[in-house]
Parts: C-alpha cells; structure tokens; sequence
C-alpha cells in the first residue's frame, strides 16, 4: 500500500487525516517542526492501528529540509504512495495594517511548503506510476475573507497549483485534488472571540464548526480508491457556510 505523509500532523487536522488514514492501513510519516512529543503521541496512537509510524522534523517551507525528510521517510517506509499538503500558519491582519513579513512569512509556510513537497514527491510517484496528492487549502482561498490578505492568497494559489499539477501529472497515475475546508474547530479557531465564534456559526447550515475528522475523511475519501478518477477537483467540506 505505501506510506502516507502529511505535513503539519503533529496536532489538528494533520493528526486527525494521519490517524485515519492509518486506521484504512496506510504506513503513516509524520512531519512536526517543533512539538516532537506531540508528533510522538500521534505515532503512538498510529502504532493501534498496526502500521508503521514514524516521525520527521522538518520546516516545510524549506526545500532543503523538505529533501532531506523525503529521503529519511522512503528509506524507513518505502514508497510514498499519498502526500497530504496540510501545513499551514496564519498572520492575520488587515491589509492597510499587514507588514510585508506578515505576507511572506504565510505565503511561505502554506504556499512554497506545497510545491517543496509536490516538485519533490512527483518524481518518485511518477516513477511508481500511482500517486495521491491532497492539498488543504480554504474557502477563505474561494471567497476571500476580510484580514486574511495573505492567508487567502496563500489557498487560492494552492487551487491553482493543484489543478495545474493535476494536468502534469495524470498521464502517470497520479491523482492531486484540495481540500477546501470552512471554520474547523482547532488551535486557529480556538482564539476566535466569542462573538466572532457565534456569528460564524450561524453562518454555517449545519450550525457547528467541522472537527478535524470531518476534514480527515475527505482526504482519507481522495485517498482511497474510491477516488481513483477525480483529479483537479476541489472538495469544500465547510457544512453549508457558502450556500
């Protein structure tokens, strides 16, 4: 079956797709940068499952660092045959307020950590003939959101970066769809002011924020070979907010 590495797994959505795509019996790398107890925990719970799990440090918004973690993960697990794009940080701030660091760092973190990982996983994949790429991006990259600037221009260029890389990459089996989720209820939302909490709640049809399995499962659906034939696609698991 191959290993599934997902970026950013130590906690939240990348430790709810790592566990759950262990329990369908992938072998599981998973990335960290700084919370290596955290990722121990999420290997640990991985181990259940029966597969392998192992844990990598690297800061994805580095190529360099990005190689090296590949190379570590294919000579402990084998061969790649998923890579969930799920890294990501937010700087928020209006745009008449944002500082050029603010840009950068988030374009960064979430966009150039997408094509590190993608530019050096397709060739083993395309190698191999049969692949799974799953980016998370965001309904902020679809509709836009007020003080997320760079935030939002960070998942729409993850959109237009997957269904570029779909067309490359289809001819050799490889499939590479997004993930767009609404508000999720993780460390990012958990600062949200009661009010602003409350008001995107009545927002969403289904009247609660995603948990971090729900997002799991789209990728673990886009994982599966179930999905076999849907490439380029962007999957919105937001509850109804965009209706």
């Amino acid at each position: 079956m191959g290993f599934a590495l997902i970026t950013g797994s130590s906690r939240g959505i990348g430790a709810a797709i790592a566990k759950m795509l262990a329990s369908d019996g992938f072998d599981i790398a998973i990335n960290y940068v700084s919370n290596s107890a955290a990722a121990e925990k999420v290997a640990e719970e991985c181990h259940a499952f029966g597969v392998k799990a192992e844990i990598f440090r690297a800061d994805v918004s580095s190529f360099e660092e990005c190689s090296d973690m590949i190379a570590a993960a294919c000579e402990k697990l084998g061969t790649p045959s998923v890579l969930v794009n799920n890294a990501g940080i937010n700087r928020d701030s209006l745009l008449v307020r944002m500082s050029e660091a603010q840009f950068d760092e988030v374009l960064s973190k979430n966009l150039k950590s997408c094509f590190n990982m993608c530019r050096l996983i397709a060739p083993i994949m395309m190698k191999a003939r049969s692949g799974r790429i799953i980016n998370i991006s965001s309904v902020a990259g679809i509709a836009g959101n007020a003080g997320q600037v760079n935030y939002a221009a960070s998942k729409a260029a993850i959109i237009g970066l997957t269904k570029s890389a779909a067309k490359e990459l289809g001819g050799r089996g490889i499939t590479v769809n997004a993930i767009a989720p609404g508000f999720t209820s993780t460390d990012m939302t958990e600062s949200l002011p009661d009010k602003v909490r409350d008001e995107a709640i009545a927002s969403i049809s289904l009247r609660r924020f995603a948990s971090p399995e729900d997002i799991a499962g789209a990728a673990a659906f886009l994982a599966s070979d179930r999905a076999a034939y849907i490439t380029g696609q962007v999957l919105v698991v937001d509850g109804g907010m965009r209706l």
